[in-house]
């Protein structure tokens, strides 16, 4: 053998062996570090660094991201402990012996889309773009293969990202659509306030044409309160019969039905027939208008919000229609056919008609409501006896009380006080625009008190204007002049204006809401019948001590408000 052949075996021995010293050094250093120092993971998805450069080209890597082999030395007898520890270090050489050739870096694909319970859809709140994999080396007791695995790291764990506040359901609204609803909710709002509207219309006319139905007919002041009795079982039949009429048929329904049935009261009443005719007609416009006063309210005292303000309003257009009707019911009175006032009554009843159907179609207020978005928080019905529910309510009976006393008493000065006028004041055929200036204050009490009601609170405010309300009517009891007896008159309506809302509006904290359409009906029931009771002992005391007797009743009935008011609760005492 040639001297250059033993040179070169001298030469490729002592370079495996040089080799075999460096694998076994390295080896060494490596459990050494295990031992010394604390194993830092790196984020890096899907990396894996080899340590022996040459058998790093025997990873066999497929499309799902597994390594197929890799030939760990089989001198040394590994745990799985130490064999998840080393992957681990095999991802950063140690600094203080670095490899004589750079690593080869081996890119493994990372998982983007994971079919999982998760990737059906994001109404749960997780977006499958926001789950992130990464893929963790597992060694196989079995031929020392590699898996490559999916898993949830903890520093995952901020990626995921859970919306539990907000709904994914609900739809995000347009401004254009936010508009529209707007729009909706003022149509809706300003048809009950047409028809509140028309209710004063009916309560303002009668005072101006009382003393021509005293005179048509030849009946005393006894007999034509009877108009006020019949028109008072009327409200009361109809407070009754309200919550079975709402839950079988709904609110678009009864109210319709209410103003249908105005109109058949004033195609009766048109021409002037016999007087128990009119009684008949005068219950009907009762029931009618008992029905849609209830819904009315109701309807408003649910809202999502600005409830007070919107009932001041509601009510306001009330003194505006018994602003309007007087002005026209005495330019009838003075005619021959005084009667054909109630065609136009009837003619404004149908257009009423035409607007309820054309804007709640007969629909449930649940229904309408909720199309344009305005359902109270706490709107659930309890589906049981619910005029057990309402009878057994304390307070529904003292809010029914004051109303009853209350609205006996606006529609005793607004019919009353002309005829007063007339016989005390030596008035003459113009004083029924005494009850114009009365209801005008009425409404503009309910909407420039407004502020005064939220500054000093509804509750003592109710006290003070009845207090000033009982010095003005002493007044127009003590002062013989037409003229002061005109202003006071006014200034009463104006101080009486805010009661009836604030009463409404306080019975929204203190009624249970599955039952306030049920409640508003009772109330309101109960307190239209109070504008036929008042005004019939004041025709009974009139026949018996004379006109005279009409400024200390009223007083007086003012006077209970005060104490009735005191009784009514401050907060809620029924459960919501």
């Amino acid at each position: 053998m040639s001297s250059h052949t033993l040179e070169l075996a001298a030469a490729a021995a002592s370079l495996r062996a040089a080799a075999s010293t460096s694998k076994t050094s390295l080896e060494n250093a490596i459990d050494d570090r295990e031992d010394d120092e604390e194993v830092v993971d790196v984020a890096g998805h899907g990396r894996m660094s080899s340590l022996r450069p040459m058998e790093a080209s025997s990873l066999d890597v497929t499309e799902i991201g597994s390594a197929s082999s890799l030939k760990l030395p089989h001198s040394h007898v590994l745990t799985s402990d130490r064999v998840r520890r080393r992957s681990e270090l095999s991802r950063h050489p140690p600094l203080d012996s670095p490899p004589a050739i750079e690593p080869e870096t081996i890119e493994l694909p990372v998982i983007k889309e994971y079919a999982g319970p998760y990737s059906r859809g994001t109404s749960s709140g997780i977006r499958p773009t926001d789950i992130s994999f990464q893929n963790d080396v597992v060694f196989s007791s079995q031929k020392d293969d590699v898996e490559i695995a999916p898993s949830f790291p903890s520093s995952l764990a901020p990626s995921i990202r859970i919306d539990e506040d907000t709904d994914s359901t609900a739809p995000v609204m347009s401004t254009a659509q936010k508009a529209a609803l707007k729009r909706k909710r003022l149509t809706n709002f300003m048809t009950l306030c047409f028809v509140v509207f028309m209710n004063g219309w009916n309560d303002g006319t009668t005072g101006p044409l009382l003393p021509r139905i005293q005179e048509y007919y030849g009946i005393g002041f006894a007999m034509v309160s009877l108009i006020f009795v019949f028109n008072a079982v009327g409200y009361v039949a109809a407070a009754v019969a309200n919550v079975y009429l709402t839950d079988r048929f709904g609110f678009g329904k009864v109210m319709l039905f209410g103003s249908v049935l105005q109109i058949a009261a004033y195609a009766m009443l048109f021409p002037p027939g016999p007087f128990p005719l009119m009684c008949v007609g005068f219950t009907m416009i009762g029931f009618g208008l008992a029905l849609q006063n209830a819904h009315c309210n109701g309807y408003v005292a649910a809202s999502k919000e600005n409830v007070p303000t919107k009932i001041g309003y509601l009510h306001a257009s009330y003194g505006c229609g018994a602003l309007v009707s007087p002005l026209i019911a005495t330019q009838f009175s003075k005619q021959s056919h005084w009667s054909y006032h109630y065609l136009i009554s009837g003619g404004l009843y149908a257009l009423n008609s035409i607007l309820l159907w054309f804007v709640f179609r007969g629909r449930r207020q649940e229904e309408i409501k909720k199309e344009v978005d305005d359902l109270s928080p706490d709107q659930d019905a309890i589906q049981t006896n619910k005029y057990k529910q309402i009878f057994s309510i304390r307070a529904v009976h003292i809010f029914a009380l004051f109303s009853l006393i209350y609205v006996g008493t606006e529609v005793t000065i607004g019919g009353w006080s002309v005829t007063y006028v007339q016989e005390k004041r030596h008035g003459n055929s113009n004083a029924g625009y005494i009850s114009s200036g009365f209801f005008a204050g009425l409404m503009l009490g309910r909407i420039l008190l407004m502020w005064l009601n939220k500054k000093i609170g509804e509750r003592r405010a109710l006290f003070l204007y009845a207090l000033l309300a009982i010095q003005l009517e002493v007044t127009v009891w003590v002062v013989p002049s037409l003229v002061e007896n005109a202003v006071a008159v006014a200034f009463v309506g104006m101080l009486l204006g805010p009661m009836y809302p604030i009463l409404l509006n306080h019975s929204t904290k203190i009624l249970p809401r599955w039952l306030l359409t049920g409640c508003m009906g009772y109330i309101a029931g109960i307190g239209q019948a109070g504008s036929a009771v008042l005004p019939f002992l004041t025709g009974l005391l009139a026949s018996r001590f004379g006109i005279t007797s009409l400024q200390p009743f009223i007083v007086s009935m003012m006077s209970t408000m005060i104490v009735i008011w005191a009784f009514i609760p401050r907060a809620r005492m029924v459960p919501v």
